[in-house]
């Protein structure tokens, strides 16, 4: 059986399902929070800061880079986007994504992306990838005028790459990829943000609480 054949997740108590936020500033959100919907998780569509609170994970799809950072600009979304970060949570960009949280955007990996790295859109292709992280069986990868890691510091680990060109990366708690993992019904990609999230959930869970506003552990 594929990965992406595979029976749907049991049902879980409310208060268990992870709650992942969607970017919907510009792009295919939707067919993300499908995808997580599908896993078993609660998407949340994101167009504030405040819808930003209490997330266990957030997707900045793809669609236009120049959009969708004008967007969180415009919106008030970067102070939020990076106290999410903060807490541990994970963030997967996809595609334009992976623009907008470069060191000349959000800055939030240690990497540099090329835009239109493989043409325009009449350039799109799909291709086999191996992932690292997701298994061994590659995943069908849809490009659409997608980006590159042009560059990247030592802390960023490459997942994936086409001709010695990074198309997958991580960092930490921010998972980067140049394709549309939304566009085919192998959800892998998506589930391994919805493992890093239950991770961080659990490391939050089992942190000492801080008593009354002494400062005290």
């Amino acid at each position: 059986m594929t990965p992406s054949a595979s029976a749907p997740p049991p049902a879980l108590p409310e208060a268990a399902r992870l709650r992942i936020g969607v970017l919907a500033s510009q792009g295919d959100f939707a067919a993300h929070a499908r995808m997580l919907s599908a896993l078993g998780a609660d998407p949340v569509e994101v167009r504030t800061a405040k819808e930003l609170r209490d997330l266990d994970g957030l997707v900045i799809p793809g669609g236009e880079s120049t959009t969708i950072t004008k967007a969180i600009e415009r919106d008030g979304l970067e102070p939020a986007i990076r106290a999410h970060l903060d807490r541990g949570r994970p963030i997967l960009g996809t595609c334009a994504g992976m623009i907008v949280c470069d060191r000349e955007h959000l800055d939030l990996v240690d990497a540099t992306a090329r835009r239109n790295a493989f043409g325009r859109q009449i350039a799109s292709f799909e291709i086999e990838l191996e992932v690292a992280g997701v298994g061994p069986e590659p995943i069908r990868a849809v490009f659409i005028r997608a980006p590159w890691i042009e560059d990247h510091g030592p802390g960023v680990e490459v997942l994936a790459a086409i001709d010695g060109h990074p198309v997958a990366v991580r960092q930490g708690q921010v998972l980067l990829c140049a394709f549309h993992p939304e566009l085919t019904d192998d959800s892998r990609v998506h589930a391994l943000l919805m493992a890093m999230a239950t991770a961080a959930r659990e490391r939050a869970a089992g942190a000492p609480r801080r008593q009354g506003g002494d400062g005290k552990r």
